[in-house]
């Protein structure tokens, strides 16, 4: 169980001389094609006094729900008010903000338009100049200098603070290009110390007294979805934008049928793109109790439905997090590319409604790097090696907690 007994304010110090800042060796061509262009929006003209505090987040919606309860703290550790804190994030989970980030300015981008196209960030550069924070930080371990940290120096803040990222040697020169020229480094913990732990102990050593890490929570409105029904269900999420996390759809479906032999009804959740395997898809989406949802549905609606199930299945992805928030039974499907990382939660922040399950191997922490399996497409082994009957039997559990919080509820009123 990881805790947060570790010194809160470790500040490492990453130097650089101005020359080598100048001319930084073991750059990528890319960088050096950015660079002009970022140069010129850090230094663009801004006529009004630098306020508030700008916060980072690239990445994805499992991520930031990992990051958000940390956010709620940020306030008083950095002395500013709620309404003057902005979030920078992702357009992936923009539809969702105005409800998980009430009272606090939220801009988002394209990202992955951020990392490849030259004049789209051009533009993002000019208007993160523009909004002058007093403050940015960024408190993301796992990150892409490229990305986060090139916001971070865009934004010319008159004050810099940042998390140690993980660094290996590809990545190296970029970061210390970045880090050189921050105020203030926050060493978060080791690798693969959770993020949830990691986020409370950033704004703890701001804060200059420990906070305590706690679970993710959305307060999501109670409100059916138009296509929920009155009958329990279950949700499947057999989706992952990396095909190894995609824990086989075979093995959903025999889950499914176990369901549907015990009177409840099945929704199958996911992108168009994550329709991975259609033909098994299709077969099962035609027997009764079975809806297929797949590419069907807003961020907003799957929120809605997933709050209201009661059981979510999901792989290693961000709609996993979200039920987990929401307050669904929900049982993850685990690999080892980073594992504790981000899935399983250490004990201290796992809510009683999530469960994890995972088939240990020696290669754990491979980073997705998997040399046990034969293309890119392929289901990372430590993933296809989960049986089924176990996911099952986490299931069965799942259900019976529900249906005994449900007595309880029911009892008390």
């Amino acid at each position: 169980m990881q805790t947060t007994d570790q010194p809160v304010a470790d500040r490492p110090n990453v130097g650089a001389s101005a020359f080598w800042r100048m001319f930084p060796a073991g750059m990528r061509r890319r960088w050096w094609m950015f660079r002009p262009f970022d140069l010129i929006a850090r230094h663009f003209p801004v006529f009004k006094p630098h306020r508030g505090l700008l916060v980072v987040r690239m990445d994805g919606i499992g991520d930031m729900m990992l990051f958000r309860q940390s956010l709620d703290h940020y306030a008083d550790a950095f002395g500013v008010d709620k309404a003057d804190i902005t979030v920078l994030g992702c357009d992936s989970w923009k539809p969702i903000v105005d409800k998980v980030f009430v009272g606090y300015r939220v801009i988002t981008i394209d990202e992955h338009a951020y990392a490849r196209k030259l004049m789209y960030r051009f533009r993002v550069n000019l208007m993160v100049r523009q909004l002058a924070p007093e403050t940015v930080v960024c408190d993301s371990y796992l990150r892409r200098a490229m990305m986060a940290d090139s916001l971070v120096w865009g934004a010319a803040a008159k004050r810099t603070i940042v998390s140690m990222p993980y660094v290996n040697e590809t990545t190296r020169s970029e970061f210390t290009f970045y880090l050189s020229q921050t105020d203030e480094i926050i060493d978060t913990g080791p690798y693969p110390t959770h993020e949830i732990i990691r986020h409370f102990r950033f704004v703890s050593a701001v804060a200059g007294k420990r906070i305590e890490p706690i679970p993710p929570k959305i307060d999501w409105p109670d409100e059916k979805p138009t296509n929920a029904i009155e009958e329990r269900y279950a949700v499947l999420n057999p989706g992952s934008n990396e095909p190894g996390r995609r824990w086989p759809f075979a093995s959903y479906v025999s889950v499914a049928e176990k369901l549907l032999e015990m009177g409840w009804k099945v929704f199958v959740v996911g992108t168009r793109g994550e329709r991975w395997d259609a033909a098994l898809l299709d077969d099962i989406a035609k027997r009764p109790g079975v809806t297929d949802l797949t590419g069907r549905t807003s961020l907003v609606e799957l929120m809605g439905i997933m709050k209201n199930a009661g059981l979510v299945i999901s792989n290693d992805t961000g709609p996993a997090h979200l039920s987990i928030a929401l307050g669904a039974p929900t049982l993850v499907i685990v690999g080892g590319g980073h594992f504790t990382s981000f899935v399983p939660y250490p004990e201290c922040v796992s809510p009683g409604n999530a469960r994890f399950i995972y088939e240990t191997m020696e290669c754990y922490h491979c980073f997705w790097r998997c040399h046990k399996r034969a293309s890119k497409h392929d289901v990372f082994p430590c993933v296809a090696a989960i049986p089924a009957g176990d996911v099952w039997k986490v299931c069965q559990e799942l259900i019976a907690d529900g249906t005994s919080a449900e007595t309880q509820t029911a009892a008390a009123g």
